[in-house]
């Protein structure tokens, strides 16, 4: 992600080494004699990049989609993420493909050259609202998970509260604010994606291993007879039903949202030619853990899949060690959004500092601007984490809609615009049926939520 990010033209191959113009530079440094900086930095890696762009996919959604399958079915509902990993191809090499037409390295800057300065603070308007939301809803979940909640009218103990009992070191603010100084915090400090390659591999092997143990749940019980094969196809008794098919269409339409970290990601690399193979084997991987979870979540519990499968891991499995798995698959999926989370607000932060300072030196190169806006926007999460549990309905309408104008409206809008007539009539076919297809979704998510609410709001009048 850049300020202005604008790249002379014998600069498109191989970018590594190359100085910018100007001020027109990336927040980040490509070459250490650059800065004196980053003294060992020759280029990110393949794998390092593929584990970055996966966590930046594989977040808390996952956990929604075995309830998408009891809605539609296994096979309509597979072939949908299959679907929709394809269009997020499509739309990311519309990005990639006008950046490299205007020499723009950064998804403000393309949007920047497309629709000047409005389209640019568009975008970053998006992305702020969007990961803001998506990180408070982590760290919202992280503290369910570990300390429990009476968010509701019955209290769910955490896995802290369940080993130990209630202890005021077992509370929400008190874990909240450990996690965050002990692990939010210092991953936050990195100023380069590529360093995150770690925390974002075993991110990614967390979020396998809980589809590993959810497999083999399901295969046992399977064998056993104690569960049956799920449906295969929706049902559809009444009119009713079909309008509850598009009710799940938001949550794979932003399953794959991981534009804006595309760019940062490209820009690290050693050969950026690398990127589209980088992205492809990222939805290939996250496409694959997708269908796993939506399988087997479903498979173990049927019509009784909850919206959020990791409540299901609530209750007795009725296997042997049951609580031991049940804690372990909650701690696993804990620690995946603490893996997670840097990498979101790794964009948060760029984000935001081009927004206010849009003119200044590169982020990097400002530890007092780096600090202090690290700083802020950790302690606006761990606030809201803490102080307001139910954001999550608030986010529901802000964050979805903001994600899909990141992951698709805006990436159309840029081939309709066609500054650089490089689009064929296919290409804008496709962007056309993309900014329908998210413009319907989010009037069906805000619709269906707000119904949600209203009628919520009248039950607890009575």
């Amino acid at each position: 992600m850049t300020i202005e990010g604008t790249y002379p033209i014998e600069n498109i191959g191989d970018r590594r080494g190359k100085r910018l113009l100007d001020d027109k530079v990336p927040l980040l440094p490509r070459k250490k004699e650059e800065t004196g900086e980053f003294n060992e930095f020759d280029g990110a890696s393949f794998a390092g990049s593929v584990f970055n762009l996966s966590t930046t996919i594989v977040g808390a959604g996952i956990m929604s989609l075995p309830a998408t399958m009891k809605v539609l079915g296994l096979v309509p509902g597979i072939l949908l993420i299959i679907f929709f990993a394809f269009f997020t191809d499509i739309s990311i090499d519309m990005l990639i493909r006008y950046s490299r037409a205007g020499k723009t390295v950064s998804y403000g800057g393309l949007m920047d050259d497309s629709f000047g300065r409005i389209g640019k603070m568009l975008i970053q308007l998006c992305i702020i609202v969007n990961n803001v939301g998506v990180l408070i809803v982590y760290m919202i979940i992280i503290g369910d998970v570990l300390s429990g909640t009476s968010s509701t009218v019955d209290h769910h103990s955490g896995i802290l509260e369940g080993w130990f009992g209630q202890h005021w070191w077992t509370g929400r603010f008190f874990v909240l604010l450990v996690s965050m100084l002990a692990v939010f915090a210092p991953l936050a400090c990195f100023k380069r994606v590529d360093s995150l390659r770690y925390t974002s591999a075993l991110s990614v092997a967390l979020a396998v291993v809980f589809v590993v143990i959810t497999a083999g749940i399901a295969i046992v019980k399977l064998l056993a007879g104690s569960i049956a094969m799920p449906k295969l196809f929706p049902d559809v008794p009444d009119l009713a039903s079909v309008w509850n098919f598009f009710t799940v269409v938001p949550v794979l339409v932003t399953a794959y949202i991981c534009h804006y970290n595309v760019h940062p990601i490209e820009n690290e690399l050693e050969d950026s030619s690398q990127i589209k193979s980088i992205v492809k084997a990222s939805l290939a991987l996250c496409s694959t853990v997708y269908i796993a979870t939506s399988f087997f979540g479903f498979l173990l519990f049927g019509e009784s899949t909850l919206e959020d499968v990791l409540a299901n891991f609530d209750t007795n499995l009725n296997i042997p060690y049951s609580s031991i798995l049940n804690d372990t698959v909650r701690v696993s999926y804990a620690m995946h959004l603490m893996l997670v989370f840097p990498i979101v607000f790794h964009a948060l932060r760029l984000n935001v500092d081009g927004l206010l300072y849009p003119s200044a030196n590169p982020l990097y190169s400002d530890n007092r601007r780096f600090a202090l806006i690290t700083v802020v926007l950790l302690s606006i999460i761990f606030l809201a984490a803490n102080f307001i549990p139910s954001i999550w309905d608030a986010f529901q309408f802000t964050g979805a809609t903001a994600a899909v104008c990141i992951g698709f409206i805006f990436p159309a809008s840029i081939t309709l615009r066609d500054s650089h007539g490089i689009a064929t009539k296919w290409d804008k076919i496709i962007a056309v049926f993309m900014i329908v297809l998210a413009v319907v979704s989010n009037v069906i998510a805000i619709y269906s939520d707000a119904y949600a609410l209203f009628h919520k709001s009248e039950a607890s009048d009575f």
